[in-house]
């Protein structure tokens, strides 16, 4: 894998010819974002070797390079799940490419579920913590020693410094966030109300099926991290309703616009 991993970075730092300030994914709706990148390179999925390929509507398929608040940034449109059938080595596979690259903050984005009875739709949650429920860990398997050690700290996930940059961000530009922690199941299917419950019960304020093998594996690598959810819907054990994938799209649309001033802010003023 290391040597996968060598070559497809290398392929990028020769189109690039820069090292990133920042890597950020954009998760289901969040593709807005990109428009307010300066791009200077695109490079679809299938255009750079060893890449996955995304299945998902709602996620895009091309890693763009550009300026955002006059920071180098490096967006991944569109991510790859476990529920899709990949393997995590494959779902993890860019972060492991984006620290060879020389980068060394992640910005993660994703649509959640959310379980806090304080939560309602199209509310934004910045991510504290999480709880990995997925059945497969991405740093299972031999450790490849030169990308980090066996043993991971994972006593801070999300960079707290981030996180308060970002708050500070929000309440500059009066817009309300929560703090919580993720919860991350494998999908595909929407949790049912005893899910939800579950969820809430072990200490989860949001739910979804990305973002935590991520984290980890750029944990692992030593990467700052940061993740901020939309919540997408809202469910528990009193709760019964019906959620589509569709209506997932709409509410992130909805929430968009606040979105990306809390990113740019954090990009702008995170040094």
């Amino acid at each position: 894998m290391l040597e996968k991993i060598k070559q497809t970075a290398e392929f990028i730092q020769n189109i690039i010819q820069e090292t990133p300030d920042f890597a950020i994914v954009l998760g289901s709706g969040l593709g807005k974002l990109q428009e307010e990148v300066g791009a200077i390179h695109t490079l679809e999925y299938h255009e750079i070797p060893n890449f996955p390929q995304t299945t998902v509507v709602g996620h895009g398929g091309k890693l763009i390079y550009g300026i955002l608040e006059g920071k180098k940034v490096l967006m991944m449109s569109g991510r790859f799940h476990y529920y899709e059938g990949h393997s995590m080595e494959t779902v993890t596979f860019p972060f492991r490419v984006f620290k060879l690259l020389g980068i060394q903050n992640l910005i993660v984005s994703n649509a959640s579920g959310g379980v806090n009875p304080n939560f309602r739709v199209a509310d934004i949650m910045i991510i504290e913590d999480h709880i990995n429920m997925m059945p497969e860990h991405p740093l299972r398997g031999k450790n490849i020693d030169e990308l980090g050690p066996r043993f991971v700290d994972m006593s801070e996930p999300y960079n707290r410094k981030m996180i308060a940059v970002a708050e500070e961000v929000a309440k500059n530009l009066e817009i309300k966030v929560h703090k919580g922690c993720y919860v991350a199941l494998q999908g595909p299917t929407f949790e049912t109300p005893a899910e939800y419950g579950m969820v809430r019960a072990i200490g989860g304020d949001a739910v979804g099926m990305s973002t935590v093998p991520e984290v980890i594996v750029a944990k692992h690598m030593g990467m700052d991290c940061f993740g901020i959810s939309i919540i997408t819907d809202v469910g528990g054990p009193e709760i019964a309703f019906t959620v589509s994938h569709e209506e997932v799209l709409q509410a992130a649309n909805k929430a968009m616009p606040n979105v990306i001033k809390i990113v740019k802010g954090l990009v702008k003023n995170y040094q």
